[in-house]
């Protein structure tokens, strides 16, 4: 089975977030995806089959399988169009999140995702000591979102991750107005439920991050800044119910899968 690891949201490698990518001809178990995923030990391994004209696309963390992954969709489109469609201009993905498109824009490959209604909630104590800092806000849809006023206060936050697996939502997203000119909001994402203590760049997360700050901004694109240690960038539109994430990808290694006794 054929296997690429992609740095998604990435100008070269070593940024971004990386994802294993596997095009196998037909669905290995649900079993073996998850060994897989967990030989990686990467944040996403992205298992992708082609059905007619669509590909079909799951995704697994370490800890199981799960139901949307932005940044391993950038990079199962990136993997399939350099390596299997280099002339597609568009991808259609049936996934567990119903249907996604991917596009690709000159260098960047651009994802159609379902936007998250968010609700407000009240700033805990809770919430405060599993961050060590107070957000001006809180909002809540499949994850915790803590905004910030100063983006300092996200790039140097140092959250107690136990505290934080307490707390209720998937994920922690933590927000920020950018920083100067090239960036109109800042972010990182916690996820110790899942397994990783900080996710270099989550691009469900910003289905959640991009609605917020276009609402609050008062416009619809937006440069966001992914403020991890490894560091990435997505390139925002609000349409609707639908939030467009473009970004870049860098191919970091291919391989051949030995499975079933060691055979390809």
């Amino acid at each position: 089975m054929k296997q690429y690891v992609v740095d998604a949201f990435a100008d070269r490698v070593f940024e971004g977030n990386p994802a294993a990518v596997c095009l196998p001809e037909t669905w290995p178990g649900g079993q073996q995806m998850l060994s897989i995923a967990r030989e990686n030990r990467l944040p996403e391994t992205a298992f992708a089959v082609r059905k007619g004209a669509d590909w079909h696309l799951r995704w697994f963390a370490p800890s199981g399988e799960v139901s949307l992954c932005g940044h391993a969709t950038l990079a199962a489109a990136y993997a399939i169009c350099r390596f299997v469609e280099p002339e597609a201009e568009a991808l259609h993905f049936q996934t567990l999140s119903g249907p996604l498109t991917v596009r690709r824009r000159g260098e960047l490959f651009e994802l159609d995702l379902p936007a998250y209604p968010l609700k407000q909630l009240e700033v805990t104590d809770q919430i405060v000591d599993a961050l060590g800092a107070r957000p001006r806000e809180v909002w809540r849809a499949r994850d915790l979102v803590c905004v910030f006023d100063d983006p300092r206060t996200v790039m140097e936050l140092k959250p107690d991750l136990d505290k934080v697996k307490a707390l209720k939502g998937a994920l922690m997203q933590v927000t920020a107005p950018g920083t100067g000119t090239a960036y109109d909001c800042v972010s990182r994402t916690f996820a110790p439920k899942m397994g990783l203590p900080e996710d270099p760049v989550c691009g469900s997360g910003h289905c959640h991050i991009v609605p917020y700050w276009a609402q609050r901004l008062g416009k619809r694109e937006l440069t966001a800044r992914q403020a991890s240690p490894r560091g990435g960038t997505l390139y925002c539109r609000l349409e609707g119910d639908r939030v467009l994430l473009a970004g870049r990808a860098a191919l970091f290694s291919t391989a051949e899968l030995m499975l079933e006794g060691g055979e390809p």
